[in-house]
């Protein structure tokens, strides 16, 4: 079996989670990257003994690449991924999609126009927490959902703005604590309750920030078609970052992640639990953040066995979009104080 031959777009603080998960795959290899910054791109390229290019579209046209990473900040999103797919290269995006819903939409249309395969990172779903409790919905023993909430309360200062050119601002991160923060909680709890959305209600504010116009606080109410209501709360002007939550309340018991940890209890006392194997902790390199874990991992060793199988992604772009969807519909039911309906 051939590697697939890979590159990577922006060498920043994500970049480690995907070159060392592809090298680890045993599937693609890193054979160059790109980024603006010269110093990120040629130490890059060092580690993994790799070409770099400080133009993305050069690096896609020349390096003949099987797989394109994007790991740039969100506005870049949506071109790149566009570029790669009409160069016919596959491609594998950081969260969110895009900042708009229209752009998510034009980048699956180029995928499948080009036929190329479009993958979106979400890993939360790949911790073994997760995994147990969406084993347990799926096989009917937790019986109906009947109500869900999450919270996201995490610490994001000032100052941790201002080292940033384009987080905190509507035109480049397309949002704050919502779109960059919450975001994976948010696809965690609906891709738990799977079922289409019919309405959200959303308050949002910048309560505490002074260098940001996007919100550092948002609450609010998701209802499914299923007759779920689901409520949110997400700041990023806590303390500390706190453990992420999200609980669900079914016919025959709870399902709770609280961190990485999945908790299942049923009402007849059998509990059931899943965290983090910490003897699987991989070693990313200095700077990243240990929340980040190995799903990282999970995911793109998958989306590369599915490349090669020659079956659909687990996170394909149409299954990204429903997220990407309602955090547009936080942000529109926020600025609007209207409900939004789908």
């Amino acid at each position: 079996m051939k590697k697939k031959r890979v590159g990577i777009i922006g060498c920043g603080n994500i970049f480690p989670m995907h070159a060392v998960s592809v090298q680890l795959s045993g599937l693609a290899e890193v054979v160059a990257v790109s980024d603006v910054k010269e110093d990120r791109a040629k130490n890059a390229a060092k580690k993994y003994n790799c070409d770099y290019y400080l133009d993305y579209n050069q690096m896609i046209k020349e390096a003949d690449l099987d797989v394109v990473h994007v790991c740039t900040p969100h506005y870049l999103h949506a071109p790149m991924v566009i570029a790669a797919a009409e160069a016919g290269k596959h491609v594998l995006t950081e969260k969110p999609m895009s900042i708009t819903v229209e752009e998510a939409q034009q980048m699956i249309k180029a995928c499948e126009d080009n036929n190329v395969t479009f993958g979106v990172i979400f890993q939360n779903r790949w911790n073994p927490g997760s995994q147990l409790i969406k084993t347990e919905l799926e096989s009917g023993r937790l019986g109906r959902i009947l109500g869900a909430r999450c919270s996201v309360t995490w610490k994001r200062s000032d100052e941790y703005y201002s080292k940033s050119d384009w987080k905190g601002t509507w035109d480049k991160e397309g949002g704050g604590v919502i779109i960059d923060q919450a975001i994976h909680t948010l696809d965690q709890m609906r891709w738990f309750i799977n079922d289409e959305i019919k309405y959200v209600s959303a308050n949002i504010e910048n309560r505490t920030h002074e260098l940001i116009d996007v919100e550092d606080s948002a609450e609010g109410v998701i209802a499914f078609n299923n007759g779920v209501l689901a409520s949110f709360y997400a700041i990023n002007y806590h303390s500390y970052d706190a453990p992420v939550e999200v609980e669900l309340h079914c016919e025959n018991g709870f399902a709770r992640v609280y961190s990485d940890k999945g908790t299942v209890l049923y009402n007849n006392g059998t509990t059931l639990s899943a965290d983090k194997d910490e003897s699987l902790s991989i070693d990313y390199g200095e700077g990243v953040k240990n929340y980040w874990g190995v799903s990282h991992s999970k995911q793109i060793k998958d989306f590369y066995e599915e490349l090669e199988n020659g079956v659909k992604v687990t996170v394909d772009g149409h299954e990204a979009l429903k997220t990407q969807k309602l955090v547009a519909a936080i942000y529109e039911s926020g600025k609007s104080k209207q409900r939004v309906y789908f």
